[in-house]
C-alpha cells in the first residue's frame, strides 16, 4: 500500500509521515503509548500551521487551543522500522470556545489502522490561562475545514 491507497475515516486528511525508530520503542518491543500522544500533538500543530494558525499568531492574539480531554483507542502495535501515517481532521468547531479533532494512525505496508483518537480543545487566553472565546482568526481557520460545517 502507499499513501494514496490508504483508506482514511474521512476525506481530505492532514497527514504526517512517521518512521518508527529505536527512540519510540518500549520494553515490550513495540511503540510506547506515550509516543502516540506526541504524534497527536505533532499532526495537530502541523495542521494548524497549514491553516495559517502558527504559534506566532497564537501569541500575537494571546489565545491558544489547549487539550481538555484525550480519548485514545490503541488498536494494534507498531514496531521498529515500520512506516506509519497519522491523519487529523477538525470534526467540530463550536465557533465559541472549543473544537474537537479526530485522528487515525495507519501502517503504510498493509493499511491497518493502529490507533484512533479524539481530542477536545478549549480556547484559553495565554497570558491568564483562563477560557476565552475564540478570535475570528480561529473561527475562520478551523471552521473552514470542520467536518460539521
Amino acid at each position: 500500500m502507499n499513501q494514496t491507497s490508504l483508506l482514511w475515516d474521512f476525506a481530505a486528511p492532514h497527514i504526517v509521515n512517521i518512521e518508527v525508530t529505536n527512540d519510540h520503542i518500549d520494553h515490550y518491543g513495540h511503540v510506547n503509548n506515550c509516543e502516540y500522544v506526541k504524534w497527536l500533538e505533532v499532526v495537530a500543530w502541523t495542521h494548524s500551521e497549514a491553516l495559517g494558525l502558527t504559534l506566532d499568531i497564537y501569541r500575537e492574539l494571546d489565545r491558544g487551543m489547549v487539550v481538555h480531554r484525550h480519548e485514545i483507542d490503541y488498536l494494534a502495535p507498531a514496531y521498529l522500522g515500520e512506516k506509519l501515517q497519522i491523519a487529523t481532521w477538525i470534526k467540530i468547531c463550536d465557533r465559541k470556545l472549543s473544537l474537537e479533532r479526530v485522528f487515525q494512525l495507519q501502517r503504510v505496508s498493509d493499511g491497518l489502522t493502529l490507533m484512533r483518537a479524539k481530542t477536545r480543545f478549549i480556547c484559553v487566553q495565554l497570558s491568564s490561562g483562563k477560557p476565552r472565546r475564540m478570535p475570528v482568526e480561529y473561527i475562520d481557520g478551523y471552521s473552514s475545514v470542520a467536518l460539521n460545517s
